[in-house]
């Protein structure tokens, strides 16, 4: 395997980076507020310590040389979120996500960072697809993949829960 891609891409005003532990105590504030998690299926992380282990343990970028990127806000170097691209190797397909601290709603950075994720995932690792797993009533969510040109693919069951699932083809080369 190559070397992992631990920096993603950058836009005007995020940049994308593997979290490390000493951003636990943001990791721990977005991962844990019930406003954010609420659509997600995932549990709160319960704990700070919590937190640092999700870090440390954290196996795409090893695995697989791309995951999960911390977004950085360039503006202030806070930590705002995270967007990126995760292997599911029980579907053998490539998930985007994303998860942003309330005060960030609205304001395009899901958007932007998505469409950045998107283009690094077609252009650089040569992905033919990528899917987004969403809850049905993540109506923001949705919102925020179709702005991204995904398309909806269907009602799926993921991780146990109902979710639609949205798709992006790469771009035909030379066409």
């Amino acid at each position: 395997m190559r070397k992992p891609y631990t920096t993603g891409p950058e836009t005007a005003r995020l940049e994308h980076r593997a979290f490390n532990v000493d951003d636990a105590p943001e990791f721990f504030a977005l991962n844990s507020n019930p406003e954010v998690m609420r659509l997600t299926g995932e549990p709160l992380l319960p704990s700070l310590d919590a937190a640092k282990e999700a870090i440390v343990q954290y196996p795409d970028f090893d695995e697989v040389g791309y995951g999960r990127w911390a977004c950085v806000l360039k503006q202030t170097r806070e930590i705002i979120g995270f967007c990126g691209l995760k292997y599911l190797p029980e579907i053998d397909a490539v998930d985007l996500g994303y998860r942003f601290r309330p005060e960030y709603w609205g304001h395009g950075f899901a958007t932007e960072a998505c469409e950045a994720c998107l283009e690094f995932g077609f252009d650089t690792l040569l992905l033919r697809e990528i899917f987004g797993f969403v809850h049905p009533e993540n109506v923001a969510s949705i919102r925020v993949l179709e702005k991204v040109g995904m398309q909806s693919d269907g009602d799926v069951i993921y991780d146990g829960l109902q979710a639609l699932r949205y798709v992006k083809h790469a771009p035909e080369i030379g066409g």
